[in-house]
């Protein structure tokens, strides 16, 4: 079989924050090789424009989108939604992948500042999201959410409080707007990916070794399921 042939997103308008590295960047990669036309955030404009030269390899030399900034920044987040709609009209795809860590201690000691900064990208951010581009993704005929959240999102865990609370509030953030879109060709779902190489992990896990733990690669093809126009899924957690 041809090539085209089998490309399973092909034409799809996808947006994907935190897309410079890790988990965003496999999935860019990945949605580029499946047909998809990408645009693609992060904080790092050399790292976009480096993941764009390797996706203009793979898809004959079409550039990406790419908005570089901090997704924190709401403004930003309007303006993306008001250039989605003056040039495509809709969004097919939206993946919430961006996060912080934060910082792993008791409760009582976490610095005010670092709680609401990863309150703002791993939580905010992601309503900021859905507040902008929820009427794109309704004007597609299949619109896709998919957000990335963690084991800490739905089990207590000691230390991990600010991420944990931010996931678990992200978890409750894709139900409900599941719950909304129920009557819509929008599917909303989370993935939460388990122990993934990426720099986040070895932060988190200083000691592992990462070879250990398998590759952002390894779980693209969730993404790429949840995607596809023949997803039927809605309001679920997907566990690779």
């Amino acid at each position: 079989m041809g090539g085209d042939m089998t490309k399973r997103l092909e034409g799809k308008i996808a947006l994907i924050t935190g897309a410079s590295r890790g988990i965003g960047r496999a999935v860019a990669l990945r949605f580029a090789l499946e047909g998809a036309h990408l645009i693609l955030t992060a904080r790092t404009q050399g790292a976009l424009e480096e993941l764009d030269d390797e996706i203009q390899k793979i898809n004959g030399g079409v550039p990406s989108t790419l908005v570089p900034g901090d997704i924190t920044n709401c403004d930003m987040i309007d303006q993306m939604g008001a250039a989605v709609f003056e040039r495509f009209g809709k969004l097919d795809i939206l993946v919430g992948n961006a996060g912080l860590l934060g910082q792993l201690s008791p409760l009582s000691h976490i610095e005010p500042k670092k709680w609401d900064q990863v309150m703002a990208v791993n939580l905010t951010a992601n309503w900021r999201l859905v507040r902008s581009f929820d009427a794109l993704l309704r004007q597609s005929e299949a619109g896709r959410a998919i957000f990335v959240t963690s084991t800490v999102g739905h089990v207590a865990r000691a230390y991990w409080g600010t991420y944990a609370i931010s996931k678990a509030g992200l978890e409750m953030l894709a139900n409900i707007y599941a719950e909304e879109t129920k009557k819509s060709n929008v599917r909303v779902n989370l993935i939460n990916p388990g122990g993934t190489r990426t720099a986040m992990r070895a932060e988190a896990m200083p000691g592992e070794d990462p070879e250990s733990v398998k590759p952002p690669e390894s779980i693209t093809e969730y993404f790429v399921e949840l995607a596809e126009t023949s997803c039927t899924r809605h309001g679920e957690l997907i566990e690779p």
